[in-house]
């Protein structure tokens, strides 16, 4: 990985991975599949936006409205292929936290979250409210998940940029079934 990503890029990928591992530790996940998951959550991810596309469209992935404008969401589905076919990565469950590690989507799986959230708080990020999240995400996992999508709706919505709809109907779906069945 540190051949294929800047050295901004693979800091961050080492801190995915430790913060991945701790939180995998902490809520009785698999840690061999946290580490991997986050060791290639960012493999697509300094890919230019026309190979992003080109590598989408050869592996029918869909390219919905928001991912057209935002081509960068595209390294989530493109690097759950690259995970797959150059890398070898045949479990499920690592490729899709790799692929919906940026937007969420309905129904994640706790490694989907522990590699949304690692992703989110790991030590290099820096942004207001970012040591509160770390506390919080070893604390409750679903409440740092639901705190990270309205970060990142927020955050997006101030850029004036498009919501992925994953990333709603993630929340979405979290409410309901955390918060509404109590």
């Amino acid at each position: 990985m540190k051949q294929r990503l800047t050295p901004y890029r693979y800091t961050h990928t080492l801190g995915v991975v430790d913060t991945a591992e701790q939180l995998a530790k902490a809520y009785g996940g698999d840690i061999d599949k946290a580490r991997t998951a986050a060791l290639l959550h960012d493999c697509a991810k300094t890919m230019g936006t026309e190979e992003l596309l080109s590598k989408a469209r050869e592996n029918d992935v869909k390219i919905d409205e928001v991912s057209y404008h935002q081509k960068e969401l595209l390294h989530g589905p493109v690097g759950r292929i690259i995970a797959r076919d150059k890398l070898g990565i045949e479990d499920s469950e690592i490729l899709d936290a790799i692929e919906f590690h940026t937007t969420g989507r309905v129904g994640m799986t706790k490694l989907e979250k522990i590699i949304y959230i690692a992703d989110y708080i790991e030590p290099s990020r820096n942004y207001p409210g970012v040591e509160e999240l770390r506390n919080l995400a070893f604390q409750d996992l679903d409440k740092a998940l639901l705190q990270s999508l309205n970060n990142t709706i927020q955050f997006v919505i101030k850029k004036n940029g498009f919501i992925h709809l994953n990333s709603i109907k993630a929340r979405n779906d979290l409410l309901k079934n955390t918060y509404t069945n109590q």
